[in-house]
């Protein structure tokens, strides 16, 4: 064979690896586990959740596919990941912001539920080094009506200080309490907010009647923002919200009257809704 056709033939095996390569890089099947992002603003910041969703698929999962009192790394492929922008409680547990690796330990009538500084440890949890936890905590798992076909992992009763994690998979959900301290730095901000010229009168309202502060400031400020904005019914809404509140239901009656009327001449039919709910429970 010549020098010719060697080359010849080398080439063409190159050109079939490189066309074989090709397609194989080209090809993308669905994975068994997939991967999921979950962002919820949650205080001043927000609260990020990064996990793999394996599925029941028919298997018997807790005590056996993820065996009782063994660490598992909550979720397939990878480690879950949460990650805090600001200070958090975790369980009854402080927690800075940053980024920690999920881990959990299951059992029948309990389960422990681990924060882990160590990101690159994975799936090996043979590893796990418990001095490497920054938290700790025990929770009660409950059992669930509905079936979760593939792992689940939520923030629900979201408040302004306050949220549920929920692990949820086949019948079982568990539950971590999570909360941060936000009330200072409010405060401290609607007071610097408050002093310049822009006042934002009906966000300083809605913080104080949301969260149980001085409602007479709370009136007195969203009654300032009812004259910025006399066509505003959302403002009178709070306003109506407000004197409820207090006790005077009069006012909150004659209030929920003028909303009516802005709504309906904005046709807003949900404020006209809400309005005359707070009519019916001021005068029940």
């Amino acid at each position: 064979m010549n020098k010719f056709k060697l080359m010849t033939i080398a080439g063409a095996a190159l050109m079939a690896f490189s066309t074989l390569t090709t397609q194989a890089q080209a090809l993308k099947v669905p994975a068994p586990s997939p991967a999921q992002t979950v962002k919820q603003a949650f205080g001043l910041g927000e609260i990020t959740i990064d996990y793999s969703r394996p599925a029941v698929k028919g298997r018997v999962v807790f005590g056996d596919l993820v065996p009782y009192g063994k660490v598992w790394r909550t979720g397939a492929n990878a480690a879950t990941k949460l990650t805090f922008s600001d200070d958090v409680t975790f369980g009854d547990v402080p927690v800075k912001a940053g980024t920690y690796a999920l881990y959990t330990i299951p059992g029948k009538s309990s389960w422990t539920v681990m924060l882990y500084s160590d990101l690159a440890l994975g799936g090996n949890v043979a590893d796990y080094n418990k001095e490497k936890e920054v938290a700790r905590i025990n929770v009660t798992p409950k059992m669930t009506e509905g079936k979760t076909e593939s792992f689940t992992i939520n923030l629900a009763k979201v408040k302004a200080t306050s949220a549920v994690l929920e692990l949820m998979w086949d019948y079982t959900r568990v539950p971590v309490k999570i909360g941060t301290d936000i009330d200072g730095k409010v405060m401290k901000s609607i007071d610097a907010a408050l002093a310049n010229d822009s006042r934002p009168y009906f966000q300083a309202a809605s913080y104080y009647y949301e969260n149980g502060k001085d409602l007479s400031k709370a009136k007195m400020w969203v009654e300032k923002a009812a004259e910025q904005n006399p066509k505003a019914f959302w403002v009178r809404m709070l306003k109506a919200r407000i004197e409820l509140k207090m006790g005077d239901k009069k006012a909150a009656v004659a209030t929920a009257k003028e909303v009516i009327s802005l709504a309906t001449e904005a046709k807003n039919d949900d404020y006209v809704k809400m309005a005359k709910e707070l009519i019916a429970s001021a005068k029940a």
